[in-house]
């Protein structure tokens, strides 16, 4: 029998539960340990598995017990402990961002890359399976050579506004995960144009925020990606995505919770609304992304995406900002 992977779960948080239920359900990891800092949460989930629980993410990390954390902790601890872990000899998985600031990430840039430690960042998106098919058609040369890349990304509805608060802002909150998506398609982008409004959302006109933004990115070859992204959707959780090419075109549709569509005399093929949350859209990306995480901590092939796929996603979300409050394009080096 193989021996199971042995992980730590740090936040207990909404995203910490969806990690909590997958790390439970997977059939390769052992769930040994839950940190949160408010830990009544983290103690209910762990004794329906018996895992030890703490208020220390450190003493979590330095246990002996984990072969690889899960941090699904607020932002600004995460550099401390992927730092931790990395010290530690122990894998990592991060929700993004790494931080808010890229000087701290670049701080600890060249310790991940000198260690041998699995860094791996969640950006789930990469792992569903829907866009990960298209991306391996067009590789294969399918729709001939890549012009453009459309995606759209609109939540049901704005998070909380002391959420909003915390969150560093539209780019680097939600456009942080559609800008991972560009370099999925196209690594090598060079420049950044950005455009945000606040059109209905309080929580984001009181914290100085967009709750609407436009981005267009450029890469090394001239290839363009542009990015729709609004903080709510009256019709559900609306992800689209269309890579474009000499030789045709792909397409990735918004997922229905119904499969079912009415006609009649009002309307022919009604169809119901899109899936409402990111959890729904995104589930099987979730698990896909721990199975990848398992594999490189076996030291198999995986396509987890990397701290330097975080520190990149970040440096455009910077340069998307930037571009929003000057109006300019904004030029990037992402490999320096």
């Amino acid at each position: 029998m193989t021996q199971k992977i042995r992980i730590g779960l740090i936040g207990t948080g909404r995203i910490g539960q969806v990690h909590f239920q997958n790390l439970v359900a997977s059939p390769d990891t052992e769930l040994t340990w839950i940190a949160d800092a408010f830990p009544e949460t983290a103690r209910a989930l762990g004794e329906t598995i018996g895992a030890k629980v703490t208020a220390d993410p450190l003493e979590l990390i330095n246990s002996g017990d984990v072969d690889g954390v899960v941090i699904a902790s607020p932002t600004p601890t995460h550099v401390e402990l992927i730092e931790a872990s990395v010290d530690a000899g122990v894998a990592v998985l991060c929700e993004k961002p790494i931080d808010l600031d890229i000087g701290r990430v670049d701080a600890l840039r060249s310790k991940v890359a000198a260690s041998e430690v699995p860094v791996a960042m969640g950006f789930n998106r990469r792992m569903d399976p829907a866009f990960a098919e298209v991306r391996q058609r067009v590789q294969a040369g399918e729709i001939g050579n890549l012009e453009e890349v459309t995606i759209i990304s609109r939540d049901p509805a704005p998070p909380p506004a002391a959420y909003l608060g915390v969150s560093g802002g539209i780019f680097r909150d939600m456009t942080i995960h559609d800008l991972d998506m560009a370099r999925y398609f196209a690594p090598n982008i060079v420049d950044v144009s950005a455009t945000g409004s606040c059109l209905f959302d309080e929580g984001a006109r009181l914290h100085g925020h967009f709750d609407s933004a436009v981005v267009t990115l450029t890469s090394e070859d001239g290839t363009l990606i542009s990015i729709t992204n609004s903080r709510h959707s009256a019709t559900g959780h609306d992800q689209r995505l269309e890579a474009f090419g000499s030789a045709g075109a792909l397409n990735v549709l918004n997922s229905s919770t119904s499969l079912v569509t009415l006609s009649n005399a009002a309307s022919v093929e009604s169809k119901a609304t899109y899936q409402e949350f990111f959890l729904e859209r995104y589930a099987a990306a979730y698990l896909l992304e721990l199975e990848e995480f398992v594999k490189w901590i076996k030291g198999e092939e995986s396509r987890s995406p990397t701290y330097e796929d975080g520190r990149a996603a970040l440096i455009l979300a910077d340069a998307a900002q930037n571009s929003a409050e000057t109006g300019r394009k904004v030029t990037v080096d992402l490999g320096s």
